[in-house]
Formats: structure tokens, sequence, C-alpha cells
């Protein structure tokens, strides 16, 4: 006899009439649905444009609960008046095509499994899934152009078989991870960009420049040595001379040449001076870079602004000299952990500092000693159940450390394990100027520290830039993905290389999708929490309780009681076993 999961997966259930949805009618959770609960919504027919999709699985991101407490003045709303166009939450989708219309069948057909890449621009204009765009916390609902043709395409990943539903929806989250360690910084000068050249009166070094000079179409110099203004009037480049001016003449500079965007690529030579530097680099244009090139340490840590280098990607680069070319380059520019290393991973507790440490474990000839940290017990010990049985098949030494619990500082403690190096790695994810600055103190002098929360643009941190130019040293941070990112998810996956489900933390049906966006405020679950809206009314739950409320499906949970597709099988079957 078939199975209900198994007539689910083939779509061979009746399509009911009406579907249930939770609407977004403005700012605040009690304008998030009905009286507080979802509200039955007609399945529109597709026409040749548009194909109707039945949504399997969402995963809960505290992006929803920022976008339900702004409402119409979420950025990505661009004030729109929701309780005359309301939007749905639920970004992190895995769906069922359901029917296609004429003009689509050549494209997709009945059955199809798809994740949704929802960081989606038209005409360079950000209009994501499950913002601007209604999302998935709804059964099912149609999709045409908004989705399909996107300025990078259609924004919909096909799934493999072998992938449940749950699986699905966590690529999203699991993309951004992996955005993380791939190259997002330009590394090179900006070909027809404006450069800007800084000097230190008094520095006569010979400086070389072997390759990239010619790239710019503008070269502004200030107080350069003689052997780089030689070097600049071989180029083709315009030219603007400026010597002698303050750093509080810098915005004028900018706001003449740039029209205030900023540079594309800064260079400065011999810097000394912390505070400069800081100025200076308030003058990145976005996705620029600054290159420092010296042989001296600054004066002091340098006021970084670390929402630009998470949002708008700026780059720092540098090296000894002469040669300010050397610094340019992925040779010299590293990206991901650095194999056999200690990493160290500040707020990991949390569902994406979670994957940030599986995958770290889990991947080929990553790090060999791992350091979690987080402010709760509780959290600490739901990680180890989680990912200590993975770090012992990696051949990986996992570490937790607790601050508020333990009788060290966090410093001291890696410092402790690393002979006084510092960690080869250091990634954050918590969005707190001051850990931000702390991680730093955390790394070697030519580690990594990889920004992976955001804060607010024009907030300034304290790091270690000496380190860049002297040490090699790396300052990351990536916002957003591409389907290219959950591409790699799912590759990793078929070659078993990433176990994507294991992130799970909680489950519930549609109408517990509310409980679930109060479980990340709360901070309730390790893990990710996961809506079926399919499954009507599912409590939601964490893995931890399956026992008693649903032994048969808990018996199917993977080691550390972790999500697999026999558990979620297990789980369709017993809450659609009376569909037809």
């Amino acid at each position: 006899m078939t199975s209900a999961y198994d007539r689910y997966r083939a779509a061979d259930l009746d399509l009911p009439e009406e579907a249930w949805a939770w609407n977004l009618w403005g700012a605040g959770e009690e304008n998030m649905g009905k009286d507080g609960a979802p509200e039955l919504v007609a399945i529109p027919e597709p026409d040749a444009d548009h194909m109707l999709v039945r949504i399997d699985s969402v995963g809960l991101c505290f992006s929803d609960v920022k976008i339900m407490r702004q409402g119409g003045s979420h950025p990505k709303l661009y004030d729109r008046d929701l309780a005359k166009e309301p939007t749905r939450l639920g970004h992190e989708v895995s769906l069922t095509v359901i029917e296609v219309g004429d003009h689509l069948k050549g494209q997709y057909h009945a059955g199809q499994r798809l994740a949704v890449q929802p960081d989606i621009y038209q005409d360079g204009k950000s209009t994501a899934y499950g913002y601007t765009i209604p999302g998935g916390l709804i059964q099912y609902h149609l999709m045409g152009a908004e989705m399909l043709e996107t300025d990078d395409g259609a924004c919909l990943l096909p799934l493999p078989d072998t992938m449940g539903y749950a699986e699905g929806s966590t690529l999203e989250p699991w993309g951004c991870v992996m955005a993380a360690y791939t190259q997002r910084r330009r590394l090179e000068p900006k070909a027809g960009g404006t450069m800007w050249i800084v000097g230190r009166p008094g520095d006569e070094r010979d400086y070389l420049f072997s390759s990239g000079l010619d790239a710019p179409a503008t070269i502004v110099m200030t107080d350069v040595p003689a052997s780089v203004v030689a070097l600049v009037e071989r180029t083709s480049a315009d030219t603007v001379v400026r010597n002698g001016i303050g750093t509080e003449d810098y915005q004028g500079l900018v706001d003449e040449l740039t029209d205030g965007a900023g540079f594309d690529d800064i260079v400065m030579l011999d810097p000394r001076s912390a505070a400069t530097a800081g100025a200076v680099a308030k003058h990145i244009a976005r996705r620029g870079t600054l290159n420092m090139v010296g042989e001296t340490a600054l004066d002091g840590l340098v006021d970084t602004d670390v929402g630009r280098l998470h949002y708008d990607y700026t780059a720092y680069l540098g090296g000894r000299g002469p040669d300010i070319a050397a610094s340019y380059g992925e040779a010299r520019n590293r990206c991901d952990l650095r194999p056999q290393g200690t990493t160290v991973f500040v707020g990991a507790g949390g569902p994406m500092g979670l994957m940030h440490v599986q995958r770290a474990i889990q991947q080929p000839d990553g790090p060999r000693k791992i350091v979690a940290t987080e402010v709760s017990d509780e959290r600490l010990k739901a990680l180890e159940d989680r990912l200590a049985h993975l770090a012992e098949s990696n051949d990986c030494e996992l570490l937790t450390f607790n601050s508020q619990t333990s009788d060290q500082s966090l410093h001291d403690f890696v410092m402790g394990i690393t002979d006084n190096q510092g960690a080869d790695d250091v990634v954050v994810s918590v969005p707190i100027s001051a850990v931000m600055a702390e991680a730093d103190t955390l790394m070697n002098s030519d580690g990594m520290l990889v920004f992976f929360a955001g804060v607010p643009n024009g907030t300034l941190a304290p790091l270690n830039l000496s380190a860049v130019y002297l040490d090699n040293a790396q300052y990351t941070g990536t916002s957003g993905l591409t389907i290219h990112d959950q591409q790699q998810v799912v590759d990793l996956a078929n070659r078993g290389e990433l176990s994507p489900g294991s992130i799970v933390g909680a489950v519930g049906g549609m109408r517990a999708a509310k409980d679930g966006l109060q479980a990340l405020v709360d901070g309730s679950y390790s893990g990710k929490v996961l809506i079926f809206p399919q499954i009507h009314d599912l409590p939601l739950m964490g893995l931890d309780e399956l026992k008693e409320q649903l032994p048969d499906v808990a018996a199917k949970l993977g080691p550390g009681e972790t999500w697999n597709d026999e558990a979620e099988k297990a789980l369709f079957d017993s809450q659609l076993s009376g569909s037809s």
C-alpha cells in the first residue's frame, strides 16, 4: 500500500479549494494573519505565464521577525501600505510544481521539486521573495515573471529526489554560510575607476607597481614619493595632484572627484598614523579596496567601519612592498578557513553559528581544532549533542567556551590552546561592534576575521590593520547569497560531505508559524525552526520533544538526534494519513 508520504511526494493528493496563508497586514505580530491565526484564501488557476506551486517547507529566520516588526517601513518594502497590499513572510522555501501554464511548459513540469533563491533583483532593484514578493507561509500560490525573469534569470533551484523538504529549505541559510567563504571582494584595481594614492611626506622609498596601475581612468596623488609620480606619469590615466591636504579636506576631495561615492581603489604608502588610516578608509567606494604598503606598524588600532566590511564588501589589502601590486590577487588574499588550523566561532549556538561550525567540521582538510563560544551553557550543550559525533568522525577537536561562566577570558582561553599564537580564523555571528573588536584580539597575526553578522554601516570597531600589510591578516564579510552558493550545498550533500538537514532544531505545522517566530525571539531552539504548511495543526516542538509527542518520528532521527529524511517521512505519514 502506498504511504501518505509517497502520495504526497508524487503530488497525488487532492487539491483543496482554498489554502491557508499567513498574510502580514502591517507592522507588529498582531497584524500577522487574522485574529492570531492563518486565513483561508482561494487557490488561483495559473494562466499561460504562471505556474501553481505547493509550499512544502519553510525555514524561519530572524529576518522574518524584523519584517514583522517593521512592516511597510522595512527597507525592502519601500514604504508599502500593507493594509492595502499585504506581504507574506517565509523566504527559506522548498516547493513542488503542481500546474504549469502553457508558456512555461518547456521549462517546468508538474511534480518538479525546487528551492527558492530569495535574494532577487529586478532591473537593479531588490524585490526579494518573502519581502517585496509575498513569500512561502502559504500552502499554494502562483509564480510568474517576478520569480522566473529576474536580473539573474530564474531564482529557482532544482532539487534532487534524494533531498528532503527540510533540507531544501535549509539551502538558503546554508548558501549564506557558503558565501561567507567564497571570494566576494574585488582584489584588483578597477578598470576605468578612480584611484587615490596617499603618500607620507618624507617617504623616499623606490616603489614598484608591477601590474594594475594601467586600470584606473583617474589617479589622484597626495604627497607621494617621486618614484610613484614617475610610475603614474607613464600611464594614460588622468592625473590629479593634491599635496599638503589634511584629513579634514578628504571629504571635499571625494565630493569633487567621485561625486561623493568614494574612491574605487586607495593606496596608502608607508602609513604610520592610525587616525589618518581611519580617515582615509572612510572614503572607500562600495566594493572598493584599500591597499596599505609599508614596513612600520601604525601607532594604534584603526576605527574601522565593520558594517561596510559586511554589506559593502570593502577590501583591506596590503604588503610590505616595494611592489604595490603584490598586495592584490587571490593568492595573497584568502577567504576560506586555514587547513589544519584553529578556528574560533563567536556566537556559535544560534542556527547560523551552528551551520558555520558544522561546515568547518565536515570540510575536507578543514581546521583540526574548533572553539565554539556562546553565553548560554544550554546552547553549548545542544551544539555538542548535535555536532560532537561529526567532529569525532572527522578527526576534529571540538571545544566549547562560555565567557559568562568561565574563570578566564575568551582571549586567555584561545591563547592557552594556541601557545599564545592566536587562532588562524575567527568567525563572528554576533552583530555587536564590541564583540567584533574583541574577536580581532583572538587572531594570529596572519589570521582571518570573518564578520558574518551585519551591523549598520557607520558602526566602528577598533581593528589592528597594521597586521594587514605586515603579516597578511584578512578581514572579510559577506551579505546575501547567489543561487550558485545554494547549488554548492546540493553538490556537497550529494557527495556526502555535508548533511544540511541536521541543522533543524524544531518543527511545526502551519498554525505554529507565529509560535516559531516567537521562538526565534526567545532563542528557544539552537537549530532552525521548520514549518510544514501542508500539516495544519502540528504544534511547534523541539526535536528533543518528539520522544514524548511523536515517538515514531523520534525513532528515525539520526546520530545526535538530528533531522533526516527518514524522520521527515515518518512525520508526514503520521500527520497526513487521513489525506487522499
